[in-house]
């Protein structure tokens, strides 16, 4: 099982390596850090403070599209192709496809990470000339961009299991707009009263938490972020991915690939 869980994944990371538009994202996001070093020397005496806010945006924003665009279509390509077949006729069981599928996915978005994050530390190199130890924080903040993208990536197949690849860009795009805002939703959700109640609360929680997730701004500031908060999030982001992951195992599980 594992073998092939390993053959999934690392062929689904060689064709995401091969995919030209993933570069381009890539490009445009250590782009946009080095742009950072001209914003920030604009910006007399927060230079640090720009260049680590639009640096950790851009690695964020570029790997939410880059999880997006790929995971999508993960399986209607396979589909389309036919090789989804060649695969499944093989003794590969259908939820083994889809989560060699998403460990494939994550590993491209934590290596592309890996480089953007090189840039980042590149362009606050160039404006500080130095590292100091507040700089280690981008690390926690990196860390939860991270997992960030695992979520996006489990939503993704999971829509992608049950829809055509532009639906599936929609609710996975929408859903992590709407994240982004999810404790505005529970503090809206507190306001309200009766069954009114009860269904935004169940709307807020449903929506995954990115705000939590998001803490570029209390990094540039060099504000320390604390170990609770750190366990937190990431059994919260574990805990949303696998049961994301676990629905688009069940749905694959009974589609008719006929």
């Amino acid at each position: 099982m594992i073998s092939r869980l390993g053959y999934i994944a690392s062929n689904t990371f060689r064709e995401a390596v091969r995919d030209r538009v993933l570069y381009n994202l890539i490009a445009f996001a250590l782009l946009l850090s080095g742009a950072a070093i001209f914003v920030g020397q604009i910006s007399i005496e927060i230079e640090r403070l720009v260049v680590v806010n639009l640096g950790l945006t851009a690695v964020s924003l570029f790997g939410v599209v880059i999880a997006i665009f790929i995971g999508i279509g993960l399986v209607s390509k396979e589909i389309e192709k036919r090789t989804l077949y060649t695969v499944l006729s093989r003794p590969v069981r259908r939820w083994e496809f889809i989560v060699g599928k998403f460990l494939g996915l994550a590993g491209t978005l934590v290596v592309n990470t890996f480089f953007m994050a090189v840039g980042v530390f590149g362009a606050l190199l160039y404006v500080a000339h130095k590292f100091s130890r507040p700089d280690a924080l981008i690390l926690v903040a990196l860390y939860f961009i991270v997992l960030e993208f695992l979520i996006i990536c489990s939503l993704a197949l999971l829509f992608s299991s049950f829809s055509s690849p532009l639906l599936s860009a929609v609710f996975a795009f929408s859903l992590f707009v709407i994240g982004c805002f999810a404790d505005d939703l529970r503090g809206f959700a507190a306001l309200t009263h009766g069954m009114t109640r009860w269904i935004a609360t169940g709307a807020a929680y449903l929506v995954p938490n990115f705000s939590a997730l998001n803490v570029i701004s209390t990094v540039a500031h060099q504000e320390s972020v604390s170990g609770q908060l750190i366990l937190q999030n990431s059994l919260y982001a574990l805990f949303y991915a696998g049961m994301a992951l676990s629905g688009a195992v069940l749905i694959f599980e009974r589609r008719n690939l006929k």
